[in-house]
C-alpha cells in the first residue's frame, strides 16, 4: 500500500454539505437545493440515507438535482441508504449504484459489490477503524472517507499518516451527529403508528424531535429509524488543526434554518475574512440549541469545549 506523504503541502481545505438527513416537503427540498447552488460550498451530497419509505424525491429527482449542482461548479455526490432491509431499497440501491453519472457515497457495505470497483466515498456509515480498513476499501475503489462520527483527533491523526495516497478525508464538522440507526421508527413509536403505517409524521419534525432527560437537559433527537444528537457538533473552534492534519473536506449537514450562515461562516473563516469569535457568534445564532464537541477530544461526545459553548 502506498501512504501519503506526511510532509507533503496541505491542499486546501474545502466545504461539502451532507445528505438532507430530515425528512420535508419536496418544494422546500427543491427551493433549499436551489439557495445551495449560489452558497460558499465544494461538494453536495444528495440523497436518501435515512428511511426509503420517504420518497417525495425520486431517483430521477436527485438526479437532476445533482446535474444542477454539476452545472453550478460543485461536485455532486449520490449518498446512499445506511441500513439496508428489503428486497425494494436494495433494487433503489442497484439503480443508484448503476447509474454511473455522478460519485456514489456508500453508506452501507452491499453498495461495495453493486459498485463493481467503480470509485466511491465511504460514508459516515461505514466503521473505518483503522489502517487495514482503509487499505481494503481503497483497493475497492474508494477514494474519499468520513471520518466515523464517533472518532476523534488522535485517531484521524493515526489514520492520516498511513491513508493511501490520493485518497480525501471529510470530517462531520457542523451538525447533529448521525449516532444509530434501528429497525425500529422511533418517531412512529412516539405517535403510538406502527412503522408500516407511520403516516410520515417525521415531515411533522423538520429537524427531528428533541428527547431530554428526567431531569430536562437536551440528550438525544429522534428522527425516523435514526437517533441524532441533541445539541450540534461543532468543530469551528478546531478548523486550524483539522487543516494541520490535512483534511481535505469539512461536512456541515443541513438543518431546516440557518444552513448557508453557516457555510458562509466556515468560508470565511477558511479564507481568513473572519476572526474565531465572530464566526462562533454567527454560529450561535444559527444554532441556539447549543454545541457538543466531545468525541473529538476523545470524551463522551454530548460534552463541549469551552471554545464552543
Amino acid at each position: 500500500m502506498t501512504t501519503a506523504n506526511a510532509s507533503s503541502q496541505p491542499t486546501r481545505t474545502r466545504l461539502s454539505l451532507g445528505p438532507l438527513l430530515y425528512y420535508w416537503p419536496k418544494e422546500q427540498v427543491l427551493d433549499f437545493y436551489e439557495e445551495v447552488l449560489d452558497a460558499p460550498v465544494d461538494v453536495v451530497y444528495l440523497g436518501e440515507t435515512v428511511c426509503s419509505k420517504r420518497r417525495l424525491l425520486s431517483p430521477e429527482d436527485w438526479w437532476e438535482l445533482a446535474a444542477r449542482v454539476a452545472a453550478a461548479g460543485k461536485q455532486p455526490v449520490i449518498s446512499t441508504l445506511t441500513l439496508i432491509e428489503s428486497e425494494s431499497e436494495l433494487k433503489t440501491l442497484r439503480r443508484l449504484c448503476a447509474d454511473g453519472r455522478f460519485l456514489v457515497e456508500a453508506n452501507d457495505l452491499a453498495a461495495l459489490e453493486l459498485l463493481d470497483g467503480s470509485e466511491f466515498v465511504a460514508g459516515p456509515g461505514i466503521n473505518v477503524y483503522n489502517q487495514h480498513t482503509l487499505a481494503f476499501l481503497f483497493d475497492r475503489g474508494m477514494r474519499r472517507w468520513v471520518l466515523p462520527v464517533e472518532l476523534g483527533r488522535e485517531t484521524l491523526a493515526a489514520l492520516q499518516a498511513l491513508r493511501p495516497e490520493g485518497v480525501e478525508t471529510e470530517v462531520f464538522a457542523f451538525g447533529r451527529l448521525p449516532l444509530a440507526f434501528s429497525a425500529r421508527c422511533f418517531t412512529a413509536r412516539s405517535h403510538n403508528l406502527p412503522k408500516d403505517d407511520c403516516q410520515f409524521r417525521c415531515l411533522d419534525d423538520p429537524d427531528g424531535l428533541p428527547v431530554s432527560t428526567q431531569d430536562g437537559e437536551p440528550f438525544l433527537n429522534i428522527n425516523g429509524i435514526q437517533t441524532q444528537s441533541a445539541l450540534t457538533q461543532n468543530l469551528f473552534p478546531v478548523i486550524k488543526d483539522l487543516t494541520s492534519l490535512d483534511v481535505d473536506l469539512l461536512r456541515v449537514s443541513p438543518q431546516s434554518h440557518h444552513t448557508v450562515r453557516v457555510l458562509e461562516a466556515f468560508a470565511d473563516y477558511l479564507r481568513g475574512d473572519l476572526d474565531l469569535e465572530s464566526g462562533m457568534q454567527r454560529l450561535r445564532l444559527a444554532s441556539p440549541q447549543g454545541f457538543c464537541d466531545g468525541y473529538w477530544s476523545g470524551r463522551p461526545g454530548l460534552e463541549s469545549s469551552l471554545a464552543a459553548g
